[in-house]
């Protein structure tokens, strides 16, 4: 018998609300049909009417028939957001960055997913490795998009070297099936030394060029290598000269877009610039950003947002005792990022110069230092690297370090512990510009 699916929430002034159901409430079936998961249930409520049958807490039934507008939401959450398991990965990638994590970390760091739904609902980017072909019809018949796909290279035999994996030289059938159905996908290519790049890169970015406009976008992100690679395949780190030859072929590229699409389309991540020793790119060779939470364009959006606080400041006429603050305070970040954050603070000290902020690259020692972002960065590195400095009033740490939706960071150290050991207050600064703006100012 199916058990149905659990209401953990129901959303204030919401159709759930209207109907008196709560939480421990099970949805049992929608139309008189079973739902599998999230894809289900949201296909099967964008009706203007339908009938929810639900199990109340006391064990009575309830058949609810409902009325409303096409595609309005109920305002039930449910216990699991999938509404059934999550989907793991069975590949093999040589350059997983799970596999190099140490041991001792909690459970849940290991565990990989490769899962559509995450694609669709959290934006995660999926291999297609693991999708028989009901899954790819599912995603077609319910429209569901924009869906995220781990490329890395189009050439079959290297897809099933790369991710160890029978099944990844598939990857241009299963693409050719969601462009035919209209499918927006972005891609992602992580590049590995000697293996996917050069006259391998080129080839990935000219077939799926063959994708647009319904593939959107295509970043480049270089491997994340850490120290604990032992009896992992051996990638090497790339150079300065490496990094120069990517970003050329990257741009070449784009110049093609732009003649024929009208669209940059194929994006380095910032990495690529700062190993390149090359200026980050103006904000609209971005394309709006697309591809944001890989790491392309973070920067120059934040030195935007920072720059357009500044100057809203101006324009509405900062008081002179906003002027005259006097604080410091010390920002903690990756050396990625330690560069770029100075030269913020320098313009901000322009228009504040009683505003002492000093910068502090944390040295990726957990991890190792060829892990350079600030997302990976752990609360043991950066309490050992800043205990007996003066850090002023306040520790500035980017929201990227804590694990999503919680308050601790990689290796479990919670916020409080930072503090406590410290002996100053953190505050969490959020991705943008104008975040970072307030923080300096609080």
């Amino acid at each position: 018998m199916d058990k149905g699916h659990i209401i953990k929430k129901i959303a204030v002034g919401s159709i759930a609300e209207e109907l008196e159901l709560e939480s421990g409430d099970r949805v049992m079936a929608v139309n008189n049909q079973a739902i599998e998961d999230v894809f289900d249930y949201h296909y099967l409520i964008n009706d203007e009417y339908i009938e929810l049958t639900v199990l109340k807490k006391d064990g009575e039934e309830w058949i609810l028939e409902i009325e409303k507008d096409a595609e309005e939401d109920l305002g039930i959450e449910f216990e699991s957001s999938l509404m059934d398991d999550y989907h793991s990965c069975s590949n093999k990638c040589i350059f997983c960055f799970i596999d190099q994590l140490p041991d001792g970390m909690r459970e849940t760091m290991y565990f990989k997913d490769d899962d559509s739904r995450l694609s669709f609902l959290q934006g995660n980017y999926i291999t297609l490795t693991n999708m028989k072909d009901r899954e790819l019809d599912r995603i077609i018949k319910y429209k569901l998009s924009p869906i995220n796909i781990s490329v890395h290279t189009t050439d079959p035999e290297l897809r099933c070297m790369m991710l160890h994996n029978r099944f990844a030289g598939k990857i241009m059938e299963q693409i050719t099936k969601l462009y035919a159905a209209g499918t927006i996908m972005n891609g992602q290519i992580v590049l590995c030394k000697g293996v996917n790049d050069g006259e391998a890169l080129k080839r990935t970015i000219g077939d799926l060029m063959g994708f647009l406009p319904f593939m959107e976008s295509l970043s480049v992100v270089p491997v994340g290598i850490s120290r604990h690679r032992e009896g992992l395949y051996p990638l090497e780190p790339f150079t300065k000269a490496d990094a120069i030859e990517v970003l050329n072929i990257i741009h070449d590229f784009q110049e093609k877009c732009m003649e024929e699409y009208d669209t940059h389309f194929v994006h380095a991540s910032d990495e690529w610039y700062i190993l390149a020793g090359l200026p980050l790119p103006e904000a609209d060779n971005y394309d709006g950003y697309v591809q944001l939470e890989n790491g392309v364009g973070m920067l120059r959006l934040q030195e935007e947002e920072f720059a357009e606080a500044m100057a809203a400041a101006v324009d509405g006429g900062i008081e002179r005792k906003a002027l005259s603050i006097e604080k410091r305070c010390t920002i903690a970040t990756g050396k990625l990022a330690g560069p770029f954050l100075r030269k913020l603070i320098r313009d901000f000290n322009a228009l504040y110069p009683g505003v002492h902020a000093e910068v502090v690259e944390i040295t990726n020692n957990f991890f190792g230092p060829r892990i350079t972002v600030s997302g990976l960065l752990t609360g043991q590195d950066i309490m050992e690297q800043l205990k007996g400095r003066d850090l002023g009033s306040q520790l500035l740490l980017p929201v990227n370090v804590l694990r999503s939706g919680e308050d601790v960071l990689l290796d479990d150290v919670h916020i409080s512990e930072i503090e406590k050991t410290l002996q100053v207050p953190v505050r969490i600064v959020q991705s943008n510009g104008k975040d970072l703006y307030e923080a300096l100012l609080s």
